[in-house]
């Protein structure tokens, strides 16, 4: 019996590599590429509006820069007459005077008013509101009212302090009297933003920490000094940067503060003159743009400086 075979089938040739596909492609590619250009706007405006004028400042410090132009390149010159200079060393301790008398009670303050809004009180949202009043307040308002309640002949702090036997006080005519009158407006306006701030740092500390201490027999005080203080450690160290940040920054308050003639000068023996005063009056009043620009950078080193000082105070208080 002759069986009939069946024809062999020719075997399929293997299918052929599929094209990579563009939409893949598109994925892979808007993967890695669109956090880039998320944040690329932020870098465009950061080198156009603070990256260049700083590095163009730089560039005119090293010039005998004025308002007609460039009058020659004189390298460190302008560096080497600013630290032989007794006004901008009067203005450095000035500036550093208003900072440590406005920095350390504002800080103090508004962790005690935080650990108030922290409680259980009645219309809290009213209160945490009000205490962010001043910062919408216009800083040229707040410096006119000040200056006005600290005149000499009319002001309501003489006032009072005429009321229990005090002679007043001219507050602009000495160093210590204007630090104390500009730095009291420099609190009224900034206690209340730290102390949210602050607030805002406490109420994410968990409640079972203050359960457990006072079952302990913690007082609030020893709570407040070994839970608050130590969970709120990070927020303290921003505070205290950015306060010495804008302290060494200080120029509308004192401006406003000076009423008079001699406002830019800081009075007339610079006695409440500030290093941005300083640069203003050299670099606009007198048209030193070079001598103005070295002062300038000045800022910045001093300002780099007590970051940097602050920060590692604080971390190692930390360990």
């Amino acid at each position: 019996m002759v069986t009939q075979q069946r024809p062999r089938t020719a075997a399929k040739p293997p299918a052929p590599p599929r094209p990579r596909e563009r939409g893949s492609l598109l994925s892979r590619w808007d993967l890695k590429a669109s956090p880039y250009l998320y944040i690329a706007p932020f870098f465009l405006v950061f080198a156009v509006f603070g990256l260049f004028p700083l590095l163009y400042t730089a560039w005119v410090s090293l010039h005998n820069w004025d308002l007609g132009g460039d009058g020659g390149f004189i390298g460190f010159g302008n560096y080497a007459t600013l630290f032989g200079d007794p006004d901008f060393w009067n203005a450095v301790v000035n500036t550093l005077g208003m900072l440590v008398l406005a920095t350390v009670p504002q800080l103090l303050l508004a962790m005690v008013v935080a650990a108030l809004l922290n409680q259980q009180l009645r219309a809290r949202l009213l209160l945490r509101m009000g205490v962010l009043l001043p910062i919408v307040t216009s800083v040229a308002a707040v410096g006119i009212v000040f200056s006005q309640i600290f005149d000499r002949d009319a002001g309501m702090v003489n006032g009072l302090l005429h009321l229990v036997g005090i002679s007043p006080v001219d507050w602009r005519a000495d160093k210590w009297s204007s630090w104390v009158a500009i730095s009291t407006m420099v609190d009224w306006r900034w206690t209340g933003y730290n102390s949210l701030i602050y607030l805002a740092a406490m109420q994410s500390i968990p409640r079972e920490l203050y359960e457990a201490a006072t079952v302990d027999g913690a007082s609030k005080i020893r709570q407040f000094r070994s839970i608050t203080v130590p969970m709120i450690r990070p927020a303290i160290v921003f505070t205290v940067i950015m306060s010495t940040i804008a302290g060494m920054q200080l120029f509308t308050e004192p401006l406003i503060f000076g009423q008079g003639t001699y406002a830019i000068s800081g009075g007339s023996l610079r006695q409440f003159q500030t290093v941005s005063m300083y640069m203003f009056e050299k670099a606009f009043r007198d048209a030193d743009l070079g001598y103005g620009s070295a002062i300038a950078w000045m800022i910045f080193l001093l300002i780099t400086i007590l970051a940097v000082v602050n920060f590692l105070v604080t971390r190692r208080s930390s360990k």
